[in-house]
């Protein structure tokens, strides 16, 4: 007769093998992740330009509440994430229910608005740099060949028209992620029930608000988190287009803080002061989220 093993070596035993499966990402979680974060901290309150640290107190964080230029782009954050939102959210909803459609050519087209979420965002940047340009930009020649402009528009020089103008580049590199995301939550739908709404004389309009869009409400809330979280950190775009101006008009939060650290703004690097605005900035993403999770949640409640 064969001896029992014992329940409890076995348990232990798959405890072993699943930390050790567990063990490599959860050190490079740690290296990559949890120190540089920690480390972080010990130059709040310093005075570091990448050799030499002298502690400051909390001089940091006085110049960060006198900082009239961190203040402005954390407005200029806000309006950024507002519009880009305002603008991509709604195209992807639409996007995603039409090219849901089993209909000829919709994976050519898929694939058309997913391209531009593989391609380097300072490539594409760069690409719509030369769209941009006054005189020899293509978007001016169209404009003035159908005869919409008299003469050259600055749109990466004129203060009233460059926030619009690169919301737009973020909204053509964003779209095609969030349509699929959108349409992966779509895909979850049951086509039985749109058989019983066609069959009950429900129109394209009346089935899109009354059943895709309540059954796509848990999807799109993650989503439309992700697009906010997303739109507060984005920075490559401006910093290829415009680094900010004109006249920091287009400067954001985290362009900033790349101009503090890496000594752009002035002769060497105040990787300190960056840290202070850095970690003021996560909160203030933390904060809206926090906000946008509640207000979700007390509309679940009454819905």
């Amino acid at each position: 007769m064969k001896p029992k093993r014992k329940k409890g070596g076995i348990e232990s035993g798959g405890g072993v093998a699943a930390a050790l499966m567990m063990f490599p990402a959860v050190f490079l979680l740690a290296v990559t992740s949890i120190y540089p974060f920690l480390w972080m901290f010990r130059y709040i309150c310093s005075d570091y330009n990448g050799f030499v640290s002298y502690f400051t107190g909390p001089q940091n964080f006085i110049r960060m509440l006198n900082d009239h230029l961190f203040w402005q782009s954390v407005v200029h954050t806000f309006e950024y994430a507002f519009l880009k939102i305002l603008f991509v959210m709604p195209l992807a909803l639409v996007l995603a229910v039409l090219l849901g459609q089993k209909i000829l050519g919709s994976g050519f087209f898929r694939a058309v608005y997913f391209m531009p979420t593989i391609i380097s965002s300072a490539v594409y940047s760069l690409i719509f740099g030369f769209i941009y340009a006054v005189f020899n930009g293509s978007l001016n020649a169209i404009l003035s060949t159908i005869g919409l402009i008299d003469a050259p528009v600055d749109w990466l020089g004129d203060p009233d028209i460059v926030m619009f103008s690169i919301v737009m580049v973020a909204v053509w590199g964003g779209l095609g992620n969030y349509m699929i995301l959108l349409m992966s939550g779509m895909s979850s739908i049951s086509a039985d029930i749109y058989e019983s709404s066609k069959l009950d004389g429900a129109n394209g309009v009346q089935t899109f608000f009354r059943i895709t869009l309540p059954m796509l409400s848990p999807i799109l809330k993650v989503v439309l988190m992700l697009a906010i979280t997303t739109a507060f950190k984005d920075y490559q775009s401006i910093m290829v287009l415009t680094n900010g101006g004109p006249n920091n008009r287009s400067q954001v939060m985290f362009s900033y803080i790349y101009q503090v650290v890496f000594g752009t703004t002035s002769v060497v690097p105040q990787i300190g002061y960056g840290t202070m605005i850095s970690v003021v900035s996560a909160l203030i993403i933390g904060i809206v989220t926090a906000i946008y999770l509640f207000v979700s949640r007390k509309l679940d409640d009454v819905v």
